[in-house]
C-alpha cells in the first residue's frame, strides 16, 4: 500500500468514527482548528474533503498530522457519545493504518488508553498464563523497559539509535536469550547483536527511523545470513516499520529473516507475552506462510 492509499484508508476510517454524515461539516474542521491547520480543509462534508485534509496536512506541515489525528479521534469519543461509542476494533485499525504513512502514535497504543474502549480483544482483557519463561522475568525490569521504549522518542536521532539498541539487548537479557552488543566480525561489517533462542544464535538488526523501511534494508541483512552457516537466522527490528511494498517484494525469495516493529514491541510488552515464545512464532509462522513479517496481533 502506498502512502496515498494509506491516507485513502485513513480517511474512509476517520470518516466513519463520526456517528452521521450530518456532523462531517463541522466536526473535522474543529479538529483542524485545534491544531492549527484549518487552512487545508476545504469546505464541503464528503469524505474527499477529509482525504485532503490528512493529504495536505501530511504534506505541509507533517510535525501536526499526529496531533490532527489525536485530535479527531478525542472529538471523535465525544460526538459518539454513549449510544454509538467508538470500538476498541476500529482505534485498533487506526493503529494498522498509521504506519502505511509513517507514523505510530504512542498515545492510540496505550493499554490504559485502549481499554477504555467496547468490545477489547479477549487477549487484552485476560492475557494467558504466563509460561515458565515468562515467570522467571522480572517484572520490575519489564515496567521499566516498558518506559524505556516510549521516552526514547524524545531522544535526537543519532543519541536514539544508540539507545534503541541498548534497550534492545536488556530486553533480550531479562528473557535469558544471551544477548550480544554489536561487533564487527573480520570481515569488517557492521553487525548490531545477536542472541540465542531454542539453541539457534539469531544476528540481529535494529532502526528507529520514522520512515519505513524498504526491502533494500532487508536485503543487506538477508546477504549477511547469506554468508554465513545454512542454520543461520536474523531478526530485523524496525520501530518505524517496513514498507508493504518492500515485504512482498521481499517475500518473494528464500530467506531466513523475521521482522518486528514498534507495534510488535508495545503490544509484547503491554499484554505481557513472552518475548521468546513472541519470536518463535514469527519464525514458524514465517517457515509455514513464508512471510518475513506477520504481526504479533495476528499471532496471538
Amino acid at each position: 500500500m502506498k502512502e496515498s492509499s494509506a491516507i485513502a484508508a485513513l480517511a474512509g476510517l476517520l470518516y466513519d468514527f463520526l456517528p452521521g454524515s450530518g456532523n462531517n461539516a463541522t466536526a473535522f474542521p474543529l479538529a483542524a482548528q485545534k491544531v492549527g491547520v484549518a487552512q487545508y480543509w476545504q469546505s464541503g462534508s464528503k469524505l474527499p474533503s477529509l482525504t485532503q485534509l490528512l493529504t495536505l496536512t501530511l504534506e505541509h506541515r507533517r510535525s501536526s498530522f499526529c496531533p490532527l489525528i489525536l485530535e479527531i479521534v478525542r472529538q471523535s469519543m465525544t460526538w459518539r457519545g454513549k449510544r454509538d461509542p467508538l470500538t476498541r476494533a476500529e482505534i485498533d485499525q487506526l493503529n494498522k493504518l498509521l504506519p502505511g504513512v509513517g507514523f505510530k502514535i504512542p498515545d492510540l497504543l496505550e493499554p490504559e488508553f485502549l481499554d477504555t474502549f467496547p468490545g477489547a480483544p479477549a487477549a487484552a482483557q485476560a492475557p494467558a498464563a504466563p509460561t515458565t519463561q515468562l515467570q522467571a522475568a522480572d517484572p520490575a525490569k519489564l515496567a521499566e523497559l516498558s518506559v524505556r521504549i516510549r521516552d526514547l522518542a524524545s531522544l535526537a536521532p543519532q543519541e536514539r539509535g544508540f539507545a534503541f539498541e541498548r534497550f534492545l539487548h536488556d530486553l533480550f537479557d531479562v528473557y535469558g536469550l544471551s544477548p550480544r552488543a554489536s561487533f564487527r566480525p573480520r570481515s569488517g561489517e557492521q553487525i548490531d547483536g545477536s542472541f540465542e533462542l531454542d539453541g539457534d544464535t539469531y544476528l540481529l538488526e535494529a532502526k528507529w527511523h520514522s520512515a519505513l523501511t524498504p526491502a533494500a534494508d532487508l536485503h543487506v541483512l538477508n546477504g549477511k545470513l547469506n554468508s554465513r552457516p545454512t542454520w543461520s537466522r536474523a531478526l530485523f527490528i524496525s520501530y518505524g516499520g517496513f514498507s508493504p511494498d518492500g515485504l512482498v517484494a521481499f517475500n518473494q525469495g528464500k530467506s531466513s529473516l523475521i521482522c518486528m516493529d514498534g507495534y510488535d514491541l508495545y503490544e509484547t510488552l503491554s499484554r505481557g507475552l513472552p518475548l521468546d515464545r513472541v519470536i518463535a512464532k514469527k519464525a514458524r509462522r514465517a517457515v509455514e506462510t513464508g512471510l518475513c513479517h506477520v504481526s504479533v496481533r495476528d499471532l496471538f
